[in-house]
């Protein structure tokens, strides 16, 4: 998926540039202005002349994005875990992260979560499943099975440094991040989400 992106947009990229250049007046390069080599002024050959590119389209611009109409690669998994959570995390929207210890992701966002669990202290379910290696994984099953999201887990376990606002009464993903620090995304959903 990446591959096909970046080669499109490159493709895409390459095609811009011979537009651009093809599209340049031609007759710039012949016109002389310097006043030091000639004492009487001459008039541009080429002033006249229209830029033969100026009435062109760019012909990428009817072209959609190829990538516009496909989803964020963490929100096209299921926007639902299928069934309500466990009962010991119903009334508060839970926040799930997805982590290893070697992860770099785990490590960016880490200040993010630090800073959700302190402001949402009380008022959301904080779940961490940890991936980190095999032991830490088979525990990690053990409590997304207690919880309700062994469906969750099965479908993310791959995606280190992901984090899901979840609805505990539908099983909804109200939010899922992969790598995000910035707090604000959380936030606005979280407060939404907490019964008032």
């Amino acid at each position: 998926m990446k591959i096909r992106f970046f080669s499109v947009l490159a493709v895409t990229s390459l095609l811009s540039l011979g537009v651009i250049a093809g599209c340049s007046n031609p007759c710039a390069a012949k016109t002389k202005t310097s006043a030091s080599t000639s004492t009487e002024a001459k008039a541009n050959p080429c002033a006249s002349k229209a830029n033969p590119c100026a009435s062109k389209a760019n012909p990428c611009a009817s072209k959609a994005n190829p990538c516009a109409s496909k989803a964020n690669p963490c929100a096209s998994k299921a926007a639902s875990i299928g069934a309500p959570l466990a009962q010991e995390l119903q009334g508060k929207p839970v926040i799930v992260d997805v982590f290893a210890t070697w992860c770099s992701a785990c490590k960016n966002i880490a200040p993010t979560l630090s800073q959700l669990k302190k402001d949402y202290d009380g008022k959301a379910n904080f779940v961490v499943l940890d991936v980190s290696d095999r032991a830490t994984s088979t525990e990690a099953e053990a409590k997304a099975n207690q919880l309700g999201l062994s469906k969750f887990l099965a479908e993310n376990k791959a995606q280190t440094g992901l984090v899901a606002i979840i609805d505990p009464a539908t099983g909804k993903i109200l939010a899922q991040h992969r790598n995000n620090p910035n707090v604000a995304d959380y936030t606005t959903v979280l407060n939404a989400a907490i019964p008032q």
